[in-house]
Order: C-alpha cells, then structure tokens, then sequence
C-alpha cells in the first residue's frame, strides 16, 4: 500500500500552552510500515507536555523494532511517563493518552490505544469510530444509561477510565485491513469536544488532500470556541 499522511496541532484559544504530541511532525508518503501517534497530556502545562512528549518517544522509538507488537509499544510508553514521574516531583500525577496507527506494508492497520483520543476510518464518506474512549461517560453510554448528546454535555464528560501513567495499564489493541481509498484520523479531544462526527465526517470526506483535512478540522474546532489544544493525524490509502 502506499500512505499519504499530513499531521497538525494548534493549541486552540484558551490555553497558554500545548500538552498534545503528535508523530510524524513532517507529512510524507511512503509504502509503510509507518508509525503515526497522537497523545494529549494531563497533569498541568509543564506535566502535560512532558508526559505526551516522552509517550510518543518510547512508542515510536526508531530503535526499536518496527515489528514490535503495538500493545508492547503501548507498555513502552507507560513505562517511559511512570519512570519520568517517580523521578521528578514536580511531575507527579502526569499522564497520557495515546493513540498510535502502525501502518503495514501489506495494507494491516495495527491500533493501540489508551485514553479519549480516537481512531476513526472514513470509508466510501462514512465515518466510523474504531477506538473506544476510556471515560466515565463511555461507559455510561454502553450501558445505555446515557445518551451521545446527553455526554457530550456532562460535567465529567472528560474523566478518564484508563490512562498512561498509571500501573499495568491496559491498552486496547485491535487489527483492521485497509482498503484503497481509505483515510484514517487520528486525533486529540480537541476535536471531538468541539465537533460532533457528522461535522468531522463532512470535514474529512470533503478534503482534497491529508493536510487540507487536518487544518480544515483544526479550523473548524477553533471556529466553534478551540477550548482545548487539537491534534489531528490524517493517513490516506491508495494501492
């Protein structure tokens, strides 16, 4: 397969400063494999920065072995933000999210992933949200006693379940096969607090090209308010 991919981060309009990391930092092409990350940090300005930072590091890390399980690039990643915590003080309490694509040669999308940033596939204009988000209000849903509308609106909508950062996390891992003409999204909950997935949908699938997608949705979420930094990931398909 051959992947055309562009990433963007904006740190929105209200903070002072950007806790998201997203990897590559370049756009490119390429026929794989290739690894693409988004990661949105917690624990203050500075914590939250470090903690996103030092996720994508270990789970994109170009010594290790780019066959390695993407569950294990997750465990990776956790152990480089509790190691970085337990040594600094000022760090305690830090965490993550992190959502990471590993892209194959043979068309194999591998997905790990922890937190509330997603994965979505856009196929033949439809979207689809392949992640799950670690929160309180997810699973709330799932067990229908909340609905999407009535979440997007809770107090603790944004109260994560799971989390790098802390022990023995578990990460979701899960395997899909691409086709031609797919374009995969990865991105922060800047996005997502800001767009509903019809919004995101129209976005995407308009979009001439990775880059116009990952700015016009960036745009877009800063247009209805940017309350938080936004990251997005834009991965296209062709054979």
């Amino acid at each position: 397969m051959n992947y055309t991919w562009a990433t963007a981060s904006h740190i929105g309009h209200l903070r002072d400063g950007n806790e998201d990391s997203v990897s590559p930092v370049d756009d490119g092409t390429d026929t794989g494999p290739i690894l693409i990350a988004v990661a949105d940090g917690m624990g203050g300005h500075v914590a939250g920065e470090v903690a996103s930072s030092l996720a994508i590091q270990a789970a994109t890390d170009s010594e290790v072995d780019i066959d390695t399980e993407i569950g294990r690039r997750v465990e990776l990643a956790n152990e480089a933000v509790i190691k970085a915590a337990n040594a600094d003080t000022d760090l305690t309490g830090m965490g993550t999210t992190l959502t990471i694509g590993l892209f194959e040669t043979d068309g194999t999308l591998q997905i790990g992933h922890v937190g509330d940033s997603r994965l979505y596939l856009l196929r033949n204009n439809k979207l689809v949200q392949v992640t799950q988000d670690h929160t309180w209000v997810a699973g709330m849903i799932a067990d229908g006693r909340l609905t999407d509308d009535a979440a997007r609106k809770h107090p603790q909508r944004h109260l994560l379940t799971r989390v790098l950062g802390m022990p023995s996390v578990e990460a979701d891992s899960e395997e899909i096969n691409l086709e031609e003409g797919d374009r995969i999204l990865i991105c922060s909950d800047g996005l997502t607090t800001m767009l509903g997935d019809t919004s995101v949908e129209s976005i995407a699938a308009n979009a001439k090209t990775p880059s116009d997608a990952a700015w016009s949705l960036i745009e877009a979420a800063n247009a209805a308010g940017g309350y938080d930094n936004t990251t997005v990931a834009v991965v296209d398909v062709a054979s």
